[in-house]
């Protein structure tokens, strides 16, 4: 049934290429005939790793979401020249928080419960740093982010390791794990370029840069492991 499938699908790639469309209807034509091929059902274990994924995720979004906005209230006006870049950061975190939103209402994850305390923790770490100078705040950014990437990096190589055989390379299975993938994969990318960005605008002139570094680390750390758990 699998085989028969694939080859179906790849008989209508085919058949959408040789249309004269624009690449935008292509790609909805295609979304639409993946959305119902079989599907690969996951395992319990799998079910729950994936919504802890999920959940995480959004309250990492939403806290980074807070970050940005707290810098930004703080430096915008007073730094003109900081303005445009906390501005592109801040932009890309919402759509993240956005998407993670979505997809957490698409999969019926319940949110972290403590989904105020990261808001008004988050708030207060951007402001705070900002309050101190604009390189403590970039220096929060690149502890953020460090954290964060490595964090994605992790949720990636467990979801390709555990969650990723052949057919699902080769195009069948659980398309919810795909779409996982590539998300977590182009926002890992996103907040690997804001850490560049912060080291560009002096995130190591901060001080008390290690103080302040490695405090905010331990502090984004501590609320992963509890997300991922309440």
């Amino acid at each position: 049934m699998f085989k028969h499938s694939r080859t179906l699908l790849q008989s209508l790639e085919a058949s959408c290429e040789a249309i004269s469309t624009p690449l935008s209807q292509k790609n909805q034509i295609l979304n639409m005939i993946k959305e119902h091929q079989p599907v690969k059902q996951l395992t319990k274990d799998q079910r729950a790793y994936f919504n802890r994924v999920i959940r995480v995720d959004q309250a990492g979004e939403l806290g980074a979401n807070y970050i940005y906005a707290g810098q930004y209230l703080v430096l915008a006006n007073k730094f003109p020249h900081l303005k445009e870049v906390l501005q592109h950061m801040w932009d890309q975190e919402i759509h993240h928080h956005s998407t993670f939103n979505k997809l957490q209402l698409k999969h019926k994850v319940r949110p972290s419960l403590i989904t105020p305390l990261w808001t008004l923790g988050a708030f207060a770490m951007g402001a705070g740093t900002a309050l101190i100078s604009p390189q403590a705040a970039m220096a929060c950014t690149e502890a953020v982010e460090t954290v964060i990437g490595g964090h994605y990096n992790d949720q990636l190589r467990v979801l390709n390791t555990h969650f990723r055989n052949r057919e699902l390379v080769e195009g069948e299975g659980n398309y919810e794990i795909n779409e996982i993938i590539e998300t977590i994969r182009q926002f890992r990318n996103d907040e690997l370029e804001h850490l560049e960005t912060a080291i560009e605008y002096d995130s190591k002139k901060a001080v008390p840069y290690i103080l302040l570094t490695e405090g905010i680390k331990g502090i984004c750390r501590v609320a992963i492991y509890v997300a991922e758990r309440i």
